[in-house]
Formats: structure tokens, C-alpha cells, sequence
């Protein structure tokens, strides 16, 4: 259906678009109707942020319960099992299948291929147990942990915007789910993303003093470094290498998190 239709309004296409980041990134139901186009899927990625922040919400507070009945571990470990399922491991099996590629490809061809495929190797799974059980070790180590699980999602969701705009697509768009996405990104809208992050960072620097300057760190480092790796590899990026860059941001905060504590 067009996204313009007689009593759609500026206001009520930004509204479709957030219910579509948060369908596109969960598996949460979206609870208004969505006159779907490409160009509405597009202008829903400044939403990612947005909806990191809700999820990193729903996590604080599972654990803040969680810990009031079992140890901190415990309470992180069920948490996490709650991320998988809230969204599906969409950014672990982006993690997994990058690896694989990689890893097990020789040509460009090669690791476009392994990618697509759903099956995953031993790459993918040795970076997905390591990256999981980092995650868990790292958060251990946050103070305060509630921060940690609240802030990181939404840094992280910054750094495949910052991708898009800077890289090449790369990958068979008739079966791909992030070339709508992908798709004449506006530098207008990473400035509002990125703002949003910067605001949320801000508003957390009474717990966390360095907490800007970290996630400024770690968005760049990843950006630059997997971006650099993804395009001498396979000249650019495809949606299961934003999915990766996730992680790895989420993995670089932690990492400056846990180091401060």
C-alpha cells in the first residue's frame, strides 16, 4: 500500500515508522496498521536506536527483579536468554553467519554465498559462544549493572546507520530484508539517531561519568575497524555484517564499562 494516503500526516508516518523498527528488530507484535512501502521501511531505520533504549529498559528492569531472587549471574544469564528471544537472535545470527563468511570464504562470491546460508559453521559458532559469554562476563563486572544493560542496546543500534551511510550495499536484493532499510539513508536522519544516543548517554552520566565519551569510542572503533575488514572482504556490507557490528559495539562499550568499574 503507498505510504501517503489522504489523512496520512508527518506525525502519523513517523509513528508507523517506530511500530516498523520495532516489528523489524523484535519479535514484539506491532499494534497499528502499517501502509507499508520501501521508503517507510527506510525512514524507520532512525527509530533503532529508540527501540535499542526500550529493550535495554526491559532488561534493567528484568534484571533489578531477577536479582532480587537469585545471584547476579543467574539474573544476567536470564536476561540474556530474554534478549534471544525478544529479538530473535537477529544480531547474533548476523555475528554468526559474518564469521562463517569470513572465515570459510576464499573469493567474494564464496563468502556472499556462505552468508546467506541459514546452516552455521565453526566459525559462527565459536565468535557466537565467545561473543555471548563475554557479554555475560562483562555486565558481571559493570557497576552499575542496571546501566550497562540499559544503555548498550541503544549505543549499539547507532553503528549500522553509521555503516549505511558510509558503505556500499552488497548482496542479492530480491531476498534481503535490510535493503529497504539500507536504501538512501539520509544524513539527516543519522543526525537525529545520533543525537538521540548522545541525549540518552548524557542523561546517564551521574552513574557513569565517562559513559559519552566511551560510546562515541566504541561506535567509531567498530565502525571504522569491521567496516574497513567488510569491505576489503566483500567490498562493502550486507545485513547479517550490521547485525555483527551490533554486537561488536554492545562487546567495545562493555569492554570500557567494565574497565571503569
Amino acid at each position: 500500500m503507498p505510504e501517503h494516503t489522504p489523512e496520512s500526516t508527518p506525525l502519523s508516518r513517523e509513528w508507523q515508522a517506530f511500530w516498523l523498527a520495532l516489528g523489524f528488530l523484535t519479535r514484539i507484535p506491532m499494534l497499528v496498521r502499517i501502509d507499508y512501502s520501501q521508503a517507510l521501511m527506510n525512514r524507520s531505520s532512525v527509530y533503532f536506536p529508540v527501540i535499542g533504549l526500550l529493550l535495554g529498559a526491559l532488561y534493567a528492569l528484568a534484571y533489578l527483579l531477577m536479582a532480587l531472587l537469585w545471584p547476579p549471574v543467574v539474573s544476567l544469564l536470564l536476561v540474556l536468554a530474554l534478549h534471544l528471544w525478544l529479538t530473535g537472535a537477529f544480531h547474533e545470527d548476523g555475528l554468526a553467519d559474518s564469521v562463517d563468511a569470513l572465515g570459510g570464504g576464499y573469493t567474494v562470491a564464496d563468502r556472499l554465498r556462505i552468508m546467506k546460508d541459514s546452516r552455521i559453521g565453526t566459525y559462527g559458532t565459536v565468535a557466537l559462544v565467545t561473543a555471548l559469554a563475554l557479554k555475560v562476563a562483562l555486565l558481571a563486572e559493570a557497576s552499575p549493572v542496571w546501566l550497562a544493560l540499559l544503555i548498550a542496546p541503544c549505543v549499539a543500534r547507532l553503528t549500522p546507520l553509521l555503516m549505511m551511510r558510509a558503505m556500499h550495499y552488497v548482496s542479492d536484493p530480491g531476498t534481503s530484508k535490510s535493503k529497504p532499510v539500507a536504501e538512501a539513508f539520509s544524513g539527516r536522519r543519522l543526525l537525529v539517531a545520533t543525537a538521540f544516543v548522545a541525549l540518552a548517554c548524557l542523561a546517564m552520566m551521574p552513574w557513569a561519568p565517562m559513559l559519552p565519551i566511551l560510546a562515541a569510542i566504541s561506535v567509531t572503533l567498530v565502525g571504522l575497524a569491521w567496516g574497513r575488514n567488510l569491505e576489503h572482504n566483500i567490498g562493502g556490507y550486507t545485513g547479517d555484517a550490521l547485525g555483527a557490528g551490533v554486537v561488536f559495539t554492545e562487546l567495545a562499550l562493555l569492554l570500557g564499562l567494565a574497565a571503569l568499574a
